[in-house]
């Protein structure tokens, strides 16, 4: 029991921090590059991938462990996790559309862009590629949420001060936010040592 606590906690701080799907994976970065102008914005973002990628996760997790694998099938899991996947977001579309108007609107063509994000499916089909079960899938593409929502909050934070900064003519607009985000990258490789 407590073996599998510590499995836990590692996957946690690995999938969030150490291994940033953002920012070390580099999966996910239209949305991290184009919802992180405000941080509200960018907070409602990272809550809508949260939801999708931990709910895909263990609805990846059991198709591919009850349907999949039984019936041999396993080389059709790209296709299925696409088609979770695009459920899951139609779904978190309907939501925000009918009970968060405001953050619908700010999220604009973003949100279905979570639908072809490849954090969501990378997230699923590294939790296939590593063996992990339902429970530890679900943890790890959790984990992985929040480290996306973690980066996208703080390049929305820096943005926001950016703002008011006086960057030079050829560094403004997408190059400032680019080299904000390799900084925010050599950053978050410092907690490489803490696993």
């Amino acid at each position: 029991m407590l073996a599998q606590m510590r499995d836990l906690l590692l996957i946690l701080i690995g999938s969030s921090l150490v291994s940033n799907v953002v920012l070390s994976q580099f999966l996910g970065l239209c949305p991290f590059l184009g919802v992180s102008k405000k941080v509200e914005t960018a907070a409602g973002m990272g809550t809508a991938v949260i939801f999708v990628i931990t709910l895909s996760s263990a609805v990846a997790g059991v198709i591919y462990k009850f349907v999949l694998t039984p019936l041999h099938i396993t080389y059709l899991q790209t296709i299925v996790f696409i088609l979770v996947i695009a459920a899951l977001v139609q779904f978190v579309e309907m939501f925000l559309k009918k009970y968060m108007v405001s953050l619908y609107e700010a999220l604009g063509v973003y949100l279905p862009l979570i639908t072809t994000n490849c954090a969501v499916l990378g997230v699923a089909l590294t939790n296939v590629q590593k063996d992990y079960g339902i429970f530890t899938g679900t943890v790890n593409g959790f984990a992985t949420a929040v480290g996306f929502t973690i980066a996208i909050v703080i390049l929305a934070g820096l943005r926001e001060k950016m703002a008011y900064n006086d960057v030079p003519e050829s560094f403004r607009g997408m190059p400032i936010v680019l080299i904000t985000a390799g900084l925010m990258a050599i950053a978050f490789c410092g907690f490489s040592g803490l696993l």
